[in-house]
């Protein structure tokens, strides 16, 4: 009976979503039910609307982790969400070791930031994540927002599922999703993790593996980025990847993406580095043991109030300079040769 069962979910996990599917057999229907943490205030204020985008899709705030409630990063995410103004963000900290602890400070942070509309389901499991009114829950949302912990173990207990489904729906049709440390990295194509040593000193085998998929251009997102020195992980990666682009975020700090741009908000900076170009890597001797060489590598800093374009993996006010086409002017005097522009420099 419990092979028919995983044979039968195994097949509906496959199917593309057309809103809320039957209940699993095990799940939902009179099965016990995700538990909710919420705070919903006792006058709900008038929600707005997302802002008017110029591009299909919603918005993703990615945050490289220990935000502060009022600083600009997670502020960004409460302001164009609406959520200040009693927009409901639907939460998970699936990624937690801890959901439920989590949710709880995660509920008490949104308080102190002055969002007070926020329901976090404790999706601690695979059957939780196909619980339909969980699903529904957040493809209804026009916020939603996932905790830092472990990427691998969020996506592999989310994607796939009703719910992983419902959180691709929310974003297609215009919401916007903030996640911060592993809630940030789990939602690009390529996610990223180990490869540096843990508490005990031991090295950890390097992950890449899929993620959610929002974030696409071959980027792959490494958080807590200098504060926990990652620049050498990032390289590691491109090295061996060079059609990825690594993105490292700063503690504290956002990249708000909208379409093919990415603005830098808050107190750090985002790091990128751009494999294309490179004439030398050892990264075959990487494996053994051997230090890194690297040659043509292109890393850039993008600060805070800065764009950058994610599709020319450049600072956009250099690709709108590019695309201006601005010529310099020349002041001649009278005597200049005719023709004296064609000449070459």
């Amino acid at each position: 009976m419990a092979e028919q069962v995983d044979e039968e979910a195994s097949r509906n996990e496959e199917e593309p979503s057309q809103g809320i599917l039957p209940p699993f057999p095990g799940f939902g229907g009179d099965e016990e039910e995700s538990p909710t943490i919420r705070h919903v205030p006792a006058s709900r204020r008038e929600s707005r609307e997302l802002p008017k985008l110029d591009w299909d899709g919603g918005t993703l705030v990615l945050i490289g982790g220990a935000c502060t409630p009022n600083g600009d990063a997670l502020g960004s995410f409460l302001r164009i969400s609406g959520a200040l103004d009693g927009e409901r963000i639907v939460g998970l900290t699936t990624a937690s070791s801890q959901p439920a602890a989590a949710a709880h400070d995660w509920l008490e942070a949104f308080e102190g930031a002055g969002a007070n509309n926020v329901e976090i389901p404790v999706v601690d499991r695979r059957d939780r994540a196909q619980d339909p009114k969980i699903a529904a829950m957040i493809r209804d949302a026009r916020a939603i927002f996932l905790g830092g912990g472990d990427q691998v173990h969020l996506v592999s207990t989310i994607d796939g599922s009703r719910v992983g489904r419902a959180l691709r729906e929310a974003y297609q049709n215009g919401a916007v999703v903030c996640g911060t440390s592993a809630g940030a990295a789990a939602l690009t194509e390529t996610i990223l993790a180990g490869g540096e040593p843990d508490e005990y000193g031991q090295m950890q085998e390097m992950h890449l593996g899929p993620g959610f998929g929002m974030l696409g251009f071959r980027a792959v997102i490494d958080t807590h980025f200098s504060q926990r020195r990652r620049l050498q992980r990032l390289f590691m990666v491109v090295a061996q990847n060079p059609d990825l682009m690594g993105l490292g975020i700063d503690e504290d700090t956002a990249m708000v993406v909208r379409g093919h741009l990415a603005e830098v908000v808050g107190q750090g900076s985002v790091t990128f580095v751009d494999g294309r170009g490179v004439r030398f890597d050892n990264a075959e001797e990487c494996m053994l043991g051997k230090p890194l060489t690297l040659s043509y590598l292109r890393v850039g800093i993008v600060g805070s109030g800065y764009t950058f374009n994610l599709r020319e993996r450049e600072l956009e006010v250099l690709v709108q300079a590019r695309a201006s086409h601005e010529e310099t002017e020349v002041i001649r005097g009278a005597g200049t040769e005719r023709g004296a522009d064609d000449r070459s420099a």
